[in-house]
């Protein structure tokens, strides 16, 4: 099932990318597995995936420890800073980083582990307040402070679109972030080569509208299950 799926999903993404002249390698596919059981993982690698994103440091502690595979694993659900070193030892990207508290521990446990994270910073582009990350207009400040670490490599942003049906509001999300990116690149003469913007009802959007990273879970895997470790 998995691999079908795959395979619609990513010819849905060239469709979108022949749309606006991108070429379809500059889009990467983060499986979101949050609640599906180690056999589903193993399936999407056999499918082609080698990008797994989890929501929850515990529940990819158990997965990362049962799967052996040359993969990358991405944190895309909001990180506590008590759980930040457990992460470290997970996951190859932070996608969620959303305040300087945060930032100074994965800096703290970084040194420690004499490593180099790449982090996304996270933005509430639709200003819904059930939502994490940095208001837009905090967005300057926390990548300041950022850019002072050493152990932290800042490669781009992620945004959640807001929960409608108004196309038009999702995709003024995703170019207020394209924006955001593009003026802090300007501002501080960095590289964020990443926008990591897109799930299952508007990943389409996402890819007209520059994303390099879609956080894909029921359009690949079907509906949420679960298992001991979620």
């Amino acid at each position: 099932m998995v691999s079908e799926n795959l395979g619609k999903v990513r010819g849905r993404i060239s469709a979108a990318c022949e749309r606006v002249e991108r070429d379809p390698l500059e889009v990467k596919i983060v499986a979101v597995t949050k609640t599906h059981p180690p056999e589903v993982v193993r399936e999407a690698i056999a499918a082609g995936i080698n990008i797994i994103g989890e929501n929850r440091v515990q529940e990819a502690e158990v997965k990362y420890k049962e799967i052996e595979a040359e993969i990358e694993w991405h944190l895309v659900g909001h990180l506590q800073r008590n759980k930040v070193r457990k992460a470290l030892d997970i996951f190859s990207m932070i996608q969620s980083l959303d305040s300087k508290r945060l930032a100074d521990e994965i800096e703290k446990e970084s040194a420690k582990l004499d490593k180099m994270t790449p982090c996304l910073i996270e933005v509430n582009t639709s200003g819904e307040e059930t939502k994490f990350g940095v208001a837009p207009d905090d967005l300057a400040g926390l990548v300041a402070e950022v850019l002072k670490l050493e152990h932290i490599k800042l490669v781009g942003l992620m945004t959640v679109g807001p929960l409608t049906q108004d196309k038009d509001r999702i995709r003024r999300s995703f170019v207020l972030l394209r924006e955001l990116r593009n003026r802090v690149e300007s501002v501080f003469g960095c590289y964020m080569p990443h926008l990591s913007m897109g799930m299952s009802d508007d990943f389409e959007i996402a890819v007209q509208e520059g994303a390099t990273m879609l956080r894909l879970g029921r359009v690949l895997f079907g509906p949420r299950q679960s298992f001991a470790g979620a």
